[in-house]
This record gives C-alpha cells, sequence and structure tokens, in this order.
C-alpha cells in the first residue's frame, strides 16, 4: 500500500508539471499570434491592391516610346536589400482632421526634411507652411521625415510634432538612398490616410513656396488626372560617380526615363493609387526622382514643364518671386526676409504679393517672430 502511494502521488505530480508546461506553451503561442496582429498591414488601406507585407516585387521592362529600361529585381535586391524588403512604418502622425471631410479641395505640401533641420522647419512654418485656406482651396503642410541616432535629435522632432501636427515620420534611418523610401511610403500613407488630397506639392525643407501662385496654377492646369507638373528633365545621362553614381551592374543604360526634378513638382490627387500599386511592385530605385519617374512611367502618366518650378535657384526679384512657384536653395533666415520683401512688393496691375504675414510661435513664456533685416 505504501508504495502505491507514493506511486500515485508521484503520477500526479507528473500530470500536474505536464499540464502546466502544456499551458505555458498555449501561452506563447497565443502572445506570438497577438505580436502577428500588432505586424500586419493597416486595415485602412485599399483593400483593391496587394498590401506591402503581401507583395513580391519583380523586374519590370519599361518603355517610354523612345528607350525601354529594364530594373533587374535581383540585381536591386543584392545591392539595395533593404529599400525593396522595408515595410513602412509610421512614429509620428500628422493631424489630419481638417482634411478628412473637407468640403474644399485639399493640397498637401509634403517637404522632405531631415530631424538635424529644425531651424528650416521653423522659417517655414513662420512663412508659407502653414494650415489655411488660400482661394478656395485649403492646404497642409507635411514635413517627411525618418529617424537618426544622434542623441536628442528624435526628442526635438517630437516636441515640433506635439506642438505642430505636421511631422509624418517612419522608422527607418535617414541616408541618401533612403529618400526614395519616403516617396515609397509617403504614396502608401496617402493612399491609405487622405485619398481624397486634390493636389500633392513635393519639395524640400530650403525652399521658397508660394502657396497662391501653387493654388492658381492648379486652377489653371490642374484639370488633367494623369498629368505631374515640374521641371522636365528629359532623359539625364546617368552619373556613374560623385553621390548620383549608378553602377553599370545595377542599371546598364546610360540614358534615365524623363523625370521632374525633386526640388519641387506637384501631381493630381487621382495619380496617387496608380503610383500606389506600381510602388508596390517594380524595384525601388535608389535616387528619389528617378525612382519617381520610373512610376510615373510604370503608372502610364504624363509630364508638363514649367520654368516656375525654379529648382536650380533664381536671383531675387520681389515680382519675380511672387509669380514663382518654388524657389531651391534657399537658408532659414533668407526666406524670412524675402517673404517678407515679396509680400510688401506692389508689381504690375498694382497687387500686392498678399494677404500673408509672418506667423508667431510660443517661444518661452511669450510669443516669437523673426527679426526682419
Amino acid at each position: 500500500m505504501g508504495q502505491a502511494n507514493v506511486r500515485k502521488r508521484f503520477l500526479s505530480l507528473i500530470s500536474a508539471m505536464l499540464v502546466s508546461i502544456a499551458m505555458l506553451l498555449t501561452r506563447s503561442w497565443i502572445i506570438r499570434q497577438q505580436g502577428n496582429k500588432h505586424q500586419s498591414p493597416s486595415p485602412h488601406l485599399n483593400p483593391t491592391l496587394p498590401t506591402p507585407n503581401s507583395l513580391t516585387r519583380d523586374s519590370a521592362n519599361l518603355s517610354d516610346g523612345l528607350y525601354t529600361y529594364h530594373l533587374n529585381m535581383s540585381q536591386f535586391q543584392s545591392d539595395f536589400p533593404h529599400l525593396q524588403t522595408y515595410k513602412c512604418s509610421v512614429t509620428l502622425t500628422p493631424q489630419t482632421e481638417q482634411e478628412l471631410g473637407n468640403p474644399k479641395p485639399v493640397v498637401i505640401m509634403a517637404i522632405k526634411s531631415h530631424p538635424r533641420s529644425g531651424a528650416r522647419r521653423q522659417a517655414a512654418r513662420r512663412t508659407w507652411a502653414w494650415e489655411e485656406e488660400v482661394e478656395g482651396y485649403w492646404v497642409k503642410t507635411i514635413f517627411l521625415i525618418a529617424q537618426t541616432e544622434v542623441s536628442g535629435q528624435m526628442e526635438l522632432v517630437a516636441l515640433e510634432s506635439r506642438e505642430f501636427g505636421d511631422i509624418l515620420q517612419w522608422d527607418f534611418n535617414e541616408g541618401h538612398h533612403n529618400l526614395s523610401l519616403k516617396e515609397r511610403c509617403f504614396l502608401e500613407w496617402l493612399d491609405s490616410e487622405v485619398p481624397e488630397v486634390k493636389f500633392i506639392f513635393k519639395g524640400d525643407d530650403d525652399e521658397y513656396v508660394n502657396p497662391r501662385a501653387v493654388v492658381h496654377f492648379i486652377k489653371e492646369h490642374g484639370s488633367s488626372p494623369n498629368t505631374l507638373h515640374g521641371h522636365l528633365l528629359r532623359h539625364s545621362t546617368v552619373m556613374r560617380s560623385t553621390k548620383y553614381a549608378i553602377s553599370k551592374t545595377l542599371y546598364s543604360f546610360d540614358k534615365y526615363p524623363s523625370f521632374l526634378s525633386g526640388g519641387g513638382f506637384l501631381f493630381p490627387g487621382t495619380s496617387v493609387k496608380y503610383l500606389h500599386e506600381v510602388a508596390q511592385k517594380i524595384p525601388v530605385f535608389p535616387l528619389d526622382d528617378v525612382y519617381f519617374g520610373f512610376l510615373a512611367l510604370a503608372a502610364n502618366l504624363t509630364y508638363r514643364h514649367d520654368r516656375r518650378f525654379y529648382v536650380s535657384g533664381l536671383a531675387f526679384n520681389a515680382c519675380k518671386y511672387q509669380e514663382a512657384l518654388v524657389v531651391h536653395g534657399i537658408d532659414p533666415e533668407r526666406l524670412i526676409n524675402i517673404w517678407t520683401e515679396v509680400q510688401r512688393a506692389q508689381c504690375q496691375g498694382g497687387q500686392r504679393g498678399g494677404s500673408f504675414t509672418l506667423k508667431s510661435f510660443p517661444c518661452g513664456n511669450h510669443m516669437c517672430t523673426p527679426k526682419l533685416s
């Protein structure tokens, strides 16, 4: 009897241990499944398109009628694997309450910026980069930012985001080639979050931008749903040196398809779904403006060149700046002075620059307005 009791207790102990192990394994499985749910694509993505997590990029042959361009996926995967496989993960989201359901047509000014460029963003906010109505259009500026490992920069960007609600940030690192990820991920975000946007202006944070001229341009030339507008570069020669170098192994052709200079261009909201769709299918090219050119070609979109996109700069003349859509290459202090002079200028027809003024922002316990020279 004694031996029987010992054996019974031993078997009970073994059974209890097995049950505990089974419960732990079950709990671990449940946690993994929940984690996978958090990593799944957003349910707000357009259901008619393949989601980024389920797509398979492939090689592409694209023709513009003059040249045929071959993009070899295997080579892109070998040379720039991160560009091909990165899944867009947003860490800071801009406020879009005013844009969603707005009865006015919405224009988004999407500006590529770097975490360290806080002074440029502040100068832009104090001049042209503001959320407001412009002649019947609702204009919203969003700064497109990635991450750095520099101490303090991410904290300052987070503070800006809370203060102004105009930062769209992803979790990849800033870098020259990673600018193409901003193109791809911004298209994904647009298609998901602001599908009714009327027009998008793309530019950089070292620019003078004229929202009123942009709206006038859209009213005059924005009727085509498949046309992109900007400074058109026709079949540029591929560089094999400098920071824009592309190896012959990756891309053997000597010419690129035509594309718009990344210093500033416009495209209609109706083209976003087509650009987003092809962005999920073809290789990601490591030069952002060239990459957007490949996307436009794959989406069968057309271009319209206009001289008022001054992507290489423009000597200051207040009346010239009143008609310019964008002038590239302007530092923050100069931008503030230029903006003020343009607003004061009395040009042909007796029209002043407009009613835009310098914006003031909280600065410690008081309001700060930039000092003008």
